[in-house]
Order: C-alpha cells, then sequence, then structure tokens
C-alpha cells in the first residue's frame, strides 16, 4: 500500500537536499527555493511538472516502477534510497546487482559536469543509460533504443548503420571485439543471464556473429584512441578513458582530442553544431 505521506515528505526531502549545480543546471539569479524546484525535478525525472508536484501533495495516482526509476534517477537517490522510494510508493524494489540501470549518484555528478565532452554511461552490454550533450553530438542519441538493440554489440551485429560512425579499418577489431566480450560475460554471469540471452538471439540472426564466436576468442580490449566518421565533421581521433562503477557493472566513458590536433579542432565545430540542433 502506497504511503502518501511519507512518499511526500521523503520527495521533498531530496529535492531540498539538492542544488541546482548537484544536477548541471545553472542557479540563475533569483532563487528563493531551498535546493531544486518542482519544475526543475519534474524536467530531470522527464515528467509533468503538475504530475510531480502531485505526488509532493500526497495526491494522484500510485506512480508507477516506470515513474519512479525516474525519479530516482532524477533525484539523484542512492540505491538504498531508491528501494526506499519504491517502498513508499507500495512496489517492491528492483532487484540490485550487475542488470540494473540505476546510476549512482557518483556517477552521475561526473557526467553533469561534462556537458563541453563527449561522455556517456553505460552497462557492461554496451546499453547507454545517459549521454552528456557532446555526447548526443558525437554517436547520436544511443538511448533511444528498446529491446536488444540497447546494446551496442547487438547493433553492431544486426544493423549496418551502427558501424556507420566508426572507420572502415576499425570494423574487423570491433567485431572480435564485441563477440569475445560476450562470451566473457555470459561465463562470468551464467546460463540464465541476459548476456546469455543476448548470444543466443545473435547466433539465431546473425551469421558472421556465429563466425566469430566460434572462434572462442577472449580477452580483447577496447583500444584507447578510437577513430570515428562524424556526418558533419568527418573522421575524429579521440582518448577514450573510462571509469567504472565496479558495484553496479557502469562505466563512464570520456572522449577527447589531443589539444591543437585537427580532431580537436573538429570537436570544437561538433559543439557548435550540437548546440544548434538541441532542442
Amino acid at each position: 500500500m502506497i504511503d502518501r505521506s511519507g512518499l511526500a515528505k521523503f520527495l521533498r526531502s531530496r529535492r531540498e537536499a539538492l542544488q541546482p549545480e548537484d544536477v548541471g543546471l545553472p542557479r540563475g539569479q533569483r532563487r528563493r527555493t531551498n535546493g531544486l524546484r518542482r519544475e526543475e525535478v519534474a524536467s530531470l525525472c522527464h515528467m509533468s511538472a503538475d504530475y510531480y508536484s502531485r505526488l509532493e501533495r500526497e495526491r494522484g495516482p500510485q506512480p508507477s516502477h516506470r515513474m519512479l526509476a525516474s525519479i530516482a534517477q532524477g533525484l539523484h537517490m542512492s540505491i538504498d534510497e531508491r528501494d526506499h522510494l519504491f517502498r513508499l510508493a507500495g512496489h517492491n524494489p528492483p532487484p540490485r546487482g550487475t542488470s540494473n540501470d540505476h546510476i549512482s549518484p557518483g556517477l552521475l555528478r561526473v557526467l553533469d559536469r561534462l556537458d563541453d565532452t563527449p561522455a556517456e554511461i553505460v552497462t557492461e552490454l554496451g546499453e547507454t543509460l545517459r549521454q552528456s550533450p557532446m555526447g548526443v553530438a558525437l554517436n547520436g542519441d544511443t538511448t533511444r533504443y528498446t529491446g536488444p538493440a540497447r546494446s551496442a554489440g547487438y547493433r553492431w551485429f544486426t544493423d549496418p548503420a551502427a558501424r556507420q560512425r566508426y572507420a572502415p579499418k576499425e570494423h574487423a577489431f570491433l567485431t572480435r571485439m564485441y563477440a569475445a566480450g560476450l562470451r566473457e560475460l555470459v561465463t562470468l554471469r551464467g546460463a540464465d543471464s541476459r548476456a546469455a540471452h543476448l548470444a543466443e538471439l545473435l547466433l539465431d540472426r546473425s551469421e558472421e556473429f556465429r563466425r566469430v564466436w566460434d572462434d572462442h576468442e577472449i580477452g580483447i580490449r577496447p583500444h584507447e584512441v578510437k577513430h570515428f566518421v562524424h556526418p558533419e565533421v568527418g573522421e575524429l581521433e579521440l582518448n577514450c578513458q573510462r571509469l567504472v562503477d565496479p558495484g553496479q557493472a557502469h562505466s563512464l566513458m570520456v572522449f577527447t582530442a589531443t589539444p591543437g590536433s585537427e580532431s580537436y579542432e573538429k570537436l570544437q565545430m561538433l559543439s557548435v553544431i550540437g548546440a544548434q540542433t538541441l532542442p
């Protein structure tokens, strides 16, 4: 059963504890609210301000699992706070572990400060959970996919468009890397895991995957330097640094170019193009 009073008080306390700079928002000149405004929280949670406001006023329908997950992520809740939120709303919390999509507050805080840098947070299966604005400008919105196609490795073998943003000289290596990485995950997570299900789908749908899967390669790690082909600025040579959250098997990937290089200048151009295309 939903605890409307407890839910409202908890949401209000979490909102008031956050400052705009904690979530990558400008503070502005005239701010009288303690913490974030309700409309700011609603925007972060991808819901209407009216819907969120009713929750804080002990009104409205019982939030769904999806709505609660969005609220927990938007308010930068820890995993314990997320579970508490679900229980107050009358739901069992989602399972913890490596299949969990909830991003830790620490990883989110780092990403929120990377507006001018291509960056994204991904799961161990290559599912994009969050991107910086420059990350979207570089790779497109990769959070839009659903089902198995959320996985970059799955798209690599099933969607020809997935290869268009990588230099052709990288394709053979990436094919081996995705297959080897998935094989390691299947062994690590077990036969009933999402990784195993993904492998079964690819074995059924991709002849190329079946061929490289039969090679039984493991230990093929991503190159630190990646070669992209962007539809607007052309070829880019970028260094990729990875920050790993071992508790939830999420990685923050940050892409940078050597200052003064041609790729560095192209990234500056991309920041302008990206700003012009954002809503």
